[in-house]
């Protein structure tokens, strides 16, 4: 295939929609969340997330003495 072919399958292929679009409603919230469960969520997903990462880069000479 040469490249203005290709260039049109390209475009052709952006211009039809694959996935029909989504039916989006929007409705107000079933259960509202204080503030309190919010910073309790954030510091648990912080601490879940970071926190191994933190312990290994703290810990990395250790790592590399290889005890």
């Amino acid at each position: 295939m040469s490249l203005p072919a290709v260039s049109r399958l390209l475009r052709s292929a952006l211009r039809t929609q694959l996935v029909p679009a989504a039916n989006l409603s929007s409705k107000p919230a079933k259960h509202n969340i204080t503030a309190a469960e919010q910073a309790v969520a954030m510091t648990a997903l912080f601490v879940a997330i970071l926190g191994p990462s933190g312990w290994i880069l703290s810990h990395l000479e250790d790592y590399k003495k290889g005890h």
